[in-house]
């Protein structure tokens, strides 16, 4: 699926939508990504809305991004339940396009996403 794919409506994010529907609604999500360059384990642990990638795709869908709630406290419980390995919280890595087949999934969510 390509990066317009994600962000438009089409058969792609209906299917999302479907899916989301189906489902109930999570408390949290814990979204784990390939994009990231670090040394180690990390985990987004912002209060605030991530920065975003230097991406096109990423540029044009901020709105998308923007009902997402950050939680340095999910953030910390990721890092408790994955000891004994060392997590680092970041608070710099932004999000990808990828994090826009959650607003398909739970359109109407507010709840924490942590990648």
């Amino acid at each position: 699926m390509a990066a317009d794919d994600a962000l438009e409506q089409n058969r792609y994010t209906e299917e999302w939508r479907r899916i989301g529907a189906s489902m109930p609604e999570p408390k949290a999500i814990l979204c784990v990504s390939a994009h990231w360059m670090t040394h180690g384990t990390a985990v987004t642990a912002m209060d605030k809305r991530a920065p975003f990638t230097t991406s096109a795709a990423s540029r044009k869908s901020c709105s998308l991004f923007n009902i997402r709630r950050r939680s340095p406290h999910l953030a910390a419980r990721v890092r408790e339940l994955l000891l004994p390995v060392e997590v680092q919280l970041d608070k710099s890595w932004g999000l990808t396009t990828h994090w826009s087949v959650l607003t398909h999934m739970f359109p109407d969510a507010n709840l924490p996403v942590v990648s």
